[in-house]
């Protein structure tokens, strides 16, 4: 994985300065911290409903909305996320800006998407911190779709996925490369040459 620089905060004497500081060379509590996360633990419901259609025929489950997508009660919201990009890129359209925009984007290929996890105990974004999970129900999902297969985005997802909904479903998820900048080892080209593959498979 890349280095990965952030702006930080620190004190030089009594001097408040910023620098930029390699976030990887720290602990997990002080990157959480440097990003402006907190390490304290919170139940979370999942605060916005899934995105689908009579049509849908591709079921893209992330695994819990993170801080910014909370915020926004919309899915991806973190602008550092390329799952908008991946997903305009796929269908040859503009990067959408708006959430009327991401929905016709999403709606208009046939796709769906939800999350794993209804409820949980999380820390600030971090998947890691998951505990005490619940899943979502998906099976008005696929009762009032035509869904054919099911995407899980990244490793965290594939894991509660497994552990919660397949037992439930039946149904086995492909996983794919996160869109997450976490995943920084995948450039944009490769998650979208990958995504594009499974979805217009």
């Amino acid at each position: 994985m890349g280095k990965k620089k952030v702006e930080h905060v620190v004190f030089d004497g009594m001097r408040k300065i910023k620098k930029k500081v390699n976030i990887n060379q720290y602990n997990t509590q002080t990157k959480m911290k440097i990003m402006g996360q907190t390490d304290k633990q919170s139940v979370q419901q999942h605060p916005f409903p899934p995105l689908y259609n009579k049509d849908s025929k591709v079921l893209i489950l992330g695994s819990f909305p993170s801080v910014k997508s909370r915020e926004m009660k919309f899915f991806y919201g973190h602008p550092q996320n390329r799952f908008w990009k991946v997903i305009a890129r796929i269908f040859d359209q503009e990067n959408p800006t708006s959430i009327e925009e991401k929905k016709k984007l999403i709606l208009d290929n046939n796709l769906a998407l939800w999350d794993v996890i209804a409820e949980c105990e999380i820390s600030g974004s971090s998947d890691a911190s998951i505990k005490n999970a619940k899943a979502n129900d998906l099976s008005e999902i696929i009762k009032n779709s035509k869904i054919q297969k099911i995407i899980v985005n990244g490793k965290t997802a594939e894991r509660l996925y497994i552990k919660y909904i397949e037992p439930v479903t039946g149904i086995k998820a492909v996983v794919l490369p996160s869109t997450s900048p976490a995943n920084a080892a995948w450039s944009l080209e490769r998650l979208v040459d990958v995504w594009k593959s499974e979805i217009k498979n």
